[in-house]
């Protein structure tokens, strides 16, 4: 009776770590789904051998670097990072920094633009430390009356 048990024991670690596998092993086939939801005949002789792998006594790591030998990189749903996927991984990041770096530039020129062309005005005209302020006071725009908290109260009422 416990050697019954031990080996049930045993044939349930080899099917839970078979199924992890398969869980983050793509279907060459199917492309879009793992080899444990698969039923083309690649996804079962996959399965196959990885419960034999496993039995063979290697490790998950072992078995991860069989297939991706024999079968290439794209097999496995996470790929790793190296530098011919750096673009892949970092892309969304560059993009992001792009667009905050550009929306920057123009809130810094939007500022700035004002102050030029009041600058360009008094240049060569004779004005008091008064003058000089009232009309930057008058060429700059006024500040912005939206609040995080206001555009936050009005995008929930909608």
């Amino acid at each position: 009776m416990e050697i019954d048990e031990d080996a049930l024991k045993k044939t349930q670690l080899v099917e839970a770590r078979a199924r992890n596998i398969s869980h983050n092993v793509r279907c060459i086939e199917c492309g879009s789904q793992s080899i444990e939801d698969s039923q083309a005949d690649i996804a079962i002789l996959l399965r196959k051998l990885i419960r034999d792998e496993i039995r063979s006594g290697k490790t998950d790591k072992e078995i991860y670097k069989k297939l991706e030998n024999d079968y290439g990189e794209t097999i496995l749903y996470t790929p790793k990072f190296d530098l011919q996927t750096a673009g892949l991984w970092l892309s969304p990041v560059l993009v992001a920094g792009a667009a905050v770096g550009v929306w920057a530039y123009s809130k810094h020129k939007q500022r700035s633009n004002v102050h030029i062309m009041a600058l360009n005005l008094v240049r060569g005209v004779p004005l008091t430390p008064k003058e000089k302020q009232t009309m930057l006071d008058l060429l700059s725009p006024p500040p912005s009356q939206r609040t995080p908290s206001s555009w936050w109260r009005s995008w929930r009422r909608q």
